[in-house]
């Protein structure tokens, strides 16, 4: 699938061929085998999700030999989910921003709020006691994976690590940024001039999240299979970047 701009050109393919992820896989060698026939090139950006960081790195949890904290007991019976369930998401978590009957928003040990810490079920394992956790350190793998590959092709590929996360006020998942090396997460605007010469004041643009969201255009959310895709076309300065630096400062989040 190509996502065309006039301006941009900007096209992304699917990553065909790379099997189930199993915990202790070199990722890297797995996508760079899926990669060779798309012939990377610099100022090509990679998109991964976040699901085959976690699952390579093993963070499967098996509800059954979980023991709820009276603190989760009390939250499960508040939010009507399984109070294993909500030990897990506590374990991940910094603080709960939200919980309701069938709501549990917190702030992930990462930084970002979101919807049951990212503990995922979905396409995880046909075992329905066993779930997912975020990866443990999704900045320090992007960069990884963007030395590694980088090295491979002798070009400058740009990683994102992407997950689906929900947003106040909004229906519907999108895609997100959680890990980001390469590119910035967050491209500064402010200064430049717009179409008038009027110098932007405030405008910062959300890069990675944009590229994580394009991604998951041909990602899908459920049983497509695609888990990684390559993004072509995309005018950025290249640089470090991470996902750190796009969350906004608990002490001005007004909807944490």
């Amino acid at each position: 699938m190509s996502v065309n701009d006039a301006a941009l050109g900007l096209q992304v393919w699917p990553l065909r061929g790379l099997p189930i992820v199993q915990p202790g896989d070199d990722l890297a060698e797995l996508l760079a085998s899926a990669l060779v026939p798309l012939q990377p090139r610099s100022g090509d950006v990679l998109v991964v999700t976040s699901k085959v960081v976690a699952k390579a790195e093993g963070r499967f949890v098996n509800l059954r030999q979980v023991t709820p904290s009276p603190r989760a007991l009390a939250l499960a019976a508040e939010t009507h989910k399984d109070p294993r369930l909500v030990e897990v998401i506590l374990s991940e978590s910094r603080a709960v921003s939200r919980a309701a009957p069938g709501v549990l928003i917190t702030r992930h040990r990462l930084g970002f709020v979101a919807a049951n810490a990212g503990v995922d079920h979905s396409n995880t394992s046909p075992d329905p006691d066993v779930v997912l956790l975020m990866p443990s350190d999704p900045d320090g793998t992007a960069k990884q994976l963007h030395e590694r590959l980088s090295e491979t092709f002798n070009a400058h590929l740009a990683v994102v690590i992407c997950d689906s996360h929900g947003r106040p006020h909004r229906l519907g998942t999108v895609g997100m940024a959680v890990g980001v090396a390469g590119m910035p997460g967050v491209e500064d605007l402010r200064g430049q001039p717009d179409l008038f010469g009027y110098r932007l004041q405030h405008t910062e643009i959300g890069l990675a999240d944009m590229v994580a969201s394009a991604a998951t255009l041909v990602m899908g959310q459920a049983a497509e299979g695609v888990p990684a895709v390559l993004m072509r076309g995309l005018r950025f300065t290249p640089r470090a970047g991470s996902a750190a630096e796009i969350i906004r400062p608990a002490q001005l989040d007004l909807y944490g």
